[in-house]
C-alpha cells in the first residue's frame, strides 16, 4: 500500500513516520518550495503527544526544547490563582515539553527522511479523485499528477483536500485573538521558576512566559482584535509599533510583561488564531484529512501539535490493520472525532476569558478566584486525565 501525504508539517511528517513503522510506503508533497526550518515561534507538546511519538520510536531527545512540567496562573495584579502539573503526574516521568516550532518540524522531517520517506517540495494540490482502478489520483498546480492507494490531507487550516472532499466544508473560524511572541535575553523575571509556564490574565491582554535553560525567557501574547485582519493589514504594522502596542496593553499590570517585551530583539508579525467547530466530512473514496485540516483547536488548548501527532499515529495503525482502505478510514474517524472535538471546545472556552473588556474583566477575575479556590492540584490533575493520559496501543 502506498500513501501520498499532502502537507509536510507536523501532522504529515508524523503520519509518514508511523506508516513506515507499519511497513507501508509513504511520500510527502509540500506546497511550498522550501522547508519551515526558520518559521514560527514555539509551542508546547503535551505528554499525550510525546507518548504518541514514543509509540512510533521517535527519540524524544532529538526534538530539542526543555521540560515544562508545571503551570501557574496569575491575575494581572500579581495574585496567584493556581499551580498545577502541566500534563498530569505520570509514573514514567514523561513531562510536557516546550520547543521551537521550527526545531520540532526539522526533527520530524529528518526522522521521516531517515526512514525512507521521499519529500517533494513545490507541489500544491489542485484536485484529486479515485480512479476506476481503485487508486487515488492527486493533481498538482505544476501539472504533474501522482497516484497512490490513499491520499492524506495534512495541509493545515486552509486545506485544499478538505474542500475536495466536501465543497461545502466550513472555513476556519477566527476566534478574535492574535498571537505573537518572542525570546527575551538579558532579563531575569520574578516569578520565573525553571520548568514552569506562567500564564497571566492581564487587564487588557493575556500573556504567557517560561524561563528557558539558556537564560532566555520565551513568551507569547494574545492581543484582541474582534474583526479578522487580512495579511496586508498585519504587514502594515511595523515591529516597533507592535512593541509599543503590546507595552501599552500591559501598562496597568504588575507582572514582568513589559520588561520581557522590551528585552526582545525581534518581535515577529502577529498572526490570527482560528479553530473549527465541526467538519462533517473527514474521508471519502480513499482520501482523508488529519490535523488542523480536520479539527483545528485554538492555541488556547495547548494541544494543536499533540492532536496532529495522535492523528498520524492512529491513522497509520488503522491502515495497517484494516481489511480495506475505506474501513480503515472509517475506523480512524471513529477513534478520533469525539476526542478532538472535545479539545476544540476546551480551547474555545480557554480563550473566551482572555480579553473580556473592562466590565467583563472584573467579573472574570472574580469568577477565576472563586473557581480556583475550590480546586487543589490533585483535583485539577484528575479533571484533565482524559486529555493527558491518552495512549495509542500500537500492538494488538
Amino acid at each position: 500500500m502506498k500513501t501520498l501525504i499532502v502537507g509536510g508539517g507536523i501532522a504529515g511528517a508524523v503520519c509518514a513516520i508511523a506508516l513506515r513503522k507499519a511497513g507501508l510506503e509513504a511520500e510527502i508533497c509540500e506546497a511550498f518550495d522550501y522547508g519551515a526550518d526558520g518559521a514560527g515561534a514555539f509551542l508546547t507538546l503535551g505528554v499525550n503527544g510525546l507518548d504518541a511519538l514514543r509509540v512510533v520510536d521517535v527519540d524524544l531527545r532529538s526534538l530539542g526544547g526543555f521540560d515544562t512540567p508545571r503551570m501557574t496562573l496569575y491575575l494581572g495584579n500579581g495574585r496567584k490563582l493556581a499551580e498545577f502539573d502541566h500534563g498530569g503526574s505520570r509514573a514514567d516521568g514523561l513531562a510536557t515539553r516546550t520547543i521551537r516550532r521550527a526545531q520540532l518540524y526539522t526533527a520530524l522531517r529528518d526522522e521521516a527522511m531517515r526512514r525512507g520517506v521521499r519529500i517533494n517540495y513545490g507541489k500544491r494540490l489542485s484536485g484529486a479523485h479515485r480512479l476506476a482502478t481503485g487508486v487515488v489520483q492527486a493533481e498538482f498546480a505544476d501539472g504533474s499528477p501522482l497516484q497512490a492507494d490513499v491520499l492524506v490531507g495534512a495541509d493545515g487550516l486552509h486545506s485544499a483536500l478538505r474542500f475536495i472532499l466536501d465543497p461545502r466544508a466550513p472555513r476556519a473560524r477566527y476566534v478574535g485573538l492574535l498571537n505573537t511572541g518572542g525570546f527575551a535575553r538579558g532579563v531575569r523575571v520574578t516569578p520565573g521558576e525553571a520548568g514552569t509556564m506562567h500564564m497571566v490574565f492581564g487587564k487588557r491582554c493575556f500573556f504567557g512566559y517560561v524561563a528557558a535553560p539558556n537564560d532566555e525567557v520565551w513568551w507569547f501574547a494574545n492581543p484582541a482584535m474582534p474583526r479578522e485582519p487580512n495579511a496586508t493589514e498585519l504587514a502594515a504594522i511595523t515591529p516597533e509599533k507592535w512593541r509599543g502596542h503590546l507595552c501599552d496593553l500591559f501598562k496597568d499590570d504588575d507582572m514582568p510583561v513589559r520588561e520581557l517585551i522590551s528585552a526582545t530583539k525581534e518581535i515577529p508579525l502577529a498572526w490570527p488564531t482560528y479553530d473549527f467547530p465541526h467538519v462533517n466530512t473527514w474521508h471519502r473514496d480513499g482520501m482523508v484529512i488529519i490535523g488542523d485540516a480536520a479539527h483545528a483547536a485554538s492555541p488556547s488548548s495547548g494541544q494543536g501539535a499533540s492532536m496532529a501527532i495522535e492523528d498520524g499515529v492512529t491513522l497509520a495503525r488503522c491502515l495497517r490493520d484494516a481489511c480495506s482502505i475505506d474501513t480503515a478510514l472509517a475506523r480512524y474517524e471513529s477513534l478520533r472525532r469525539d476526542r478532538v472535538e472535545k479539545v476544540v471546545r476546551q480551547g474555545r472556552r480557554n480563550g473566551s476569558g482572555k480579553t473580556p473588556g473592562p466590565l467583563g474583566r472584573v467579573l472574570r477575575d472574580l469568577a477565576l478566584r472563586m473557581v480556583f479556590s475550590r480546586f487543589d492540584r490533585s483535583t485539577l490533575n484528575r479533571q484533565l486525565g482524559w486529555l493527558f493520559d491518552h495512549h495509542i496501543a500500537w500492538e494488538g
